[in-house]
């Protein structure tokens, strides 16, 4: 590991807490948004910094932080970034950046305490992929619920939004116990083959684990019990139920977030596979069926849909699946692809998700039947979603294109079948994109409504602007 001469990732994950703490103070509501979105870029930097400062060429931890914590447990701030971790960092200030001007006008009351959520969240989230130390992880994970409890509860568009909120946190605390359980056998595991003493002798060390031989039987529990926490919040099928109806009841902007940040398979990659080698390798084919049968189903119900946003709550859990597929590859090609499509979903599907928010918020809807015709009266709109489109259905020249090919090379290197499913799910992703396509934005004008909208603002191109630029620039360099 390589230690950092400048606490720069506690930066990262302190302004904006910070920065929370101080939006809300500041009784002036435009004052207070200012200095939120002023925060927000301020983090935004520093984690560009953090991405110059990375070595490409070391494979280790850098700029890595330890200070103690809990001393008679063991239990340490160490916080760190790898290969894996330090492009997400710039990809969560962005998301958070483009969140706040997509909302800038559209929240009505409590604006402030909106804003607050929004840096605390963004903060945690950094906190999530920095932390090298399992219990400060499950720390940043488990406080990622209050925001959204309260980000969906508070501004969510349906009627039934505060069950929506309860339906998210209740999901997400039953996959928390899990998580808990499997990080205190790990360390129980330590102290027990070091020959030292419970619990003195504990580690919840990230580094320190990895080099700890964990027997087969443990393997398997502890991976299963990573598996089932990290795949409630991916989320993959059967336990995706709580995307939808956040999607439908919940805030857009909130909901980009959630499709956005893939915390889940993330931890997947970051503490199931590495923690637990062996029994990765022995149910890879659990990983293959899941990953399967998440993206298949996912599509045939996307296929279904009337309404844009459940449309994309379908379509971000069958891309979830696709990304096990590459992960159950457990090939070069597969891995690389996967993590690649999780910096996509940043991108690519919370773009899509606040393009459907900008159409609710001046039509009152998102179903195709009360559409039709969009592409004559909104053209800027329409042409970010053909490009997000296109980038979602990896066509060439996208930063889909790679990820998704990345994938399926894997796949079918890995087994024809896994292959076949891969290739699948990529058709279908297109006939339900299209379709849905063809149906709200082409053809004739059916309402009134429609004829008088308004086309994207200055503030909503610019914030959706940089997101197309990135995926251009992806999908024609992706070595870059």
């Amino acid at each position: 590991m390589i230690e950092a001469d400048f606490p720069l990732l506690s930066l990262t994950i302190i302004v904006p807490l910070l920065g929370a703490v101080l939006a809300g103070l500041i009784r002036d509501i435009d004052l207070s948004k200012q200095v939120a979105f002023f925060i927000a870029f301020l983090s935004f930097l520093l984690t560009i910094c953090v991405l110059i400062l990375f070595d490409t060429t070391k494979g280790e931890f850098q700029l890595v932080e330890r200070y103690d914590w809990i001393s008679i447990l063991n239990i340490n701030y160490l916080v760190g970034i790898d290969g894996i971790s330090v492009l997400f960092l710039p990809m969560t200030a962005l998301l958070t950046l483009i969140t706040m001007l997509a909302s800038w006008n559209i929240i009505s009351h409590s604006s402030r305490f909106h804003f607050s959520l929004l840096l605390a969240l963004e903060g945690v989230s950094i906190g999530i992929f920095c932390a090298l130390d399992t219990v400060l992880f499950f720390l940043f994970w488990e406080l990622t619920l209050p925001p959204f409890f309260f980000l969906i509860g508070l501004w969510g568009i349906g009627s039934h939004r505060r069950n929506a909120a309860m339906k998210y946190t209740l999901f997400m605390l039953s996959g928390g116990v899990t998580l808990l359980l499997a990080i205190i056998i790990l360390a129980t595991n330590y102290a027990i083959q070091s020959g030292g003493q419970i619990p003195n002798d504990l580690t919840f060390s990230l580094p320190v684990l990895l080099d700890t031989p964990l027997a087969h039987e443990l393997q398997e529990l502890v991976f299963l019990l990573l598996l089932f926490g990290f795949a409630v919040k991916s989320p993959l099928v059967p336990l995706h139920t709580w995307l939808p109806t956040v999607a439908t009841e919940g805030p857009t902007h909130i909901v980009a977030i959630l499709v956005g940040l893939k915390l889940g398979i993330y931890g997947i990659l970051r503490f199931a596979m590495p923690l637990a080698p062996v029994a990765a390798v022995e149910f890879s084919w659990i990983l293959s069926v899941i990953g399967a049968f998440t993206l298949i189903y996912g599509a045939l119900i996307a296929l279904q849909q009337t309404n844009l946003r459940r449309l994309l709550a379908y379509a971000s859990v069958s891309h979830v699946g696709l990304v096990m597929v590459g992960i159950a590859s457990l090939n070069m090609q597969g891995l690389q692809g996967a993590v690649f499509q999780l910096l996509n979903f940043t991108l690519v599907a919370s773009s899509l998700m606040l393009i459907a928010g900008f159409i609710q918020h001046r039509l009152g809807s998102t179903e195709a039947i009360h559409l039709g015709g969009i592409a004559k009266v909104m053209p800027k709109l329409t042409f970010f979603y053909f490009l997000f489109t296109l980038a979602s259905i990896g066509v060439p020249g996208t930063s889909g294109f790679p990820a998704e090919l990345l994938m399926i090379l894997g796949a079918i290197s890995a087994h024809s079948v896994l292959g076949m499913a891969a290739l699948s799910g990529a058709i279908l992703s297109a006939a339900y994109m299209l379709s849905y396509t063809r149906r709200a934005f082409l053809g004739p004008i059916t309402h009134n409504d429609v004829k008088q909208v308004i086309d994207l603002q200055p503030r909503e191109m610019i914030l959706l602007l940089v997101p197309a630029l990135l995926i251009l620039a992806l999908g024609f360099y992706p070595d870059y």
